[in-house]
């Protein structure tokens, strides 16, 4: 079955997130939910060295169902099947947001491909169909965001000339 996602961009400036997981995924995955100014608490027996350097709080333990209490978005990026479907079992009794990494069948929510250039922000969704494809797209338009933008500062005196300019690079694009 295809699903078709309703797209959002979440607040979580100081809520309570959940990864569980220490691995080069969860560090990912960690890494984005801080800069968007969420409180992340991590649980796994074992954890990266570069989580120890971020400012999270660690649990160095097994996952227990109890841990999704009270949290507003879950994020399960382990390399066991069993430990993050009954991450997304818990969540979902507690109708608590859960994206497990690389297992869309046990999301519900997928995350896209997003890279930030404040204040611009490019998310791209392959719905889960190709990853790949979808971090491709988004590096190739932060590549030309990142050449175009600074000229656009000099040359476009105003925000409304920026976005006009934009606007029709992007409509030309699309033809």
């Amino acid at each position: 079955m295809t699903v078709s996602y309703y797209m959002a961009c979440l607040d979580l400036r100081g809520r309570e997130c959940l990864v569980v997981g220490g691995g080069r995924v969860a560090t990912e995955k960690v890494r984005g939910l801080l800069a968007a100014g969420a409180s992340v608490t991590v649980v796994a027996p074992d954890v990266d060295g570069e989580l120890d350097d971020l400012e999270v709080r660690i649990v160095r333990r097994p996952f227990l169902r109890s841990d999704v209490v009270a949290r507003f978005l879950v994020i399960a990026a382990t390399n066991r099947r069993a430990v993050n479907a009954a991450v997304s079992e818990a969540a979902a009794e507690l109708s608590t947001l859960c994206n497990v990494a690389d297992d869309p069948e046990l999301c519900s929510f997928i995350l896209p491909a997003v890279t930030r250039h404040d204040p611009i922000v490019v998310a791209v969704s392959s719905g889960g169909a190709s990853p790949a494809l979808a971090k491709r797209i988004r590096d190739d338009i932060a590549r030309l965001l990142a050449s175009l933008r600074p000229w656009a500062k000099r040359a476009l005196p105003t925000y409304e000339a920026r976005r006009d300019y934009f606007e029709r690079l992007v409509a030309e694009a699309l033809l």
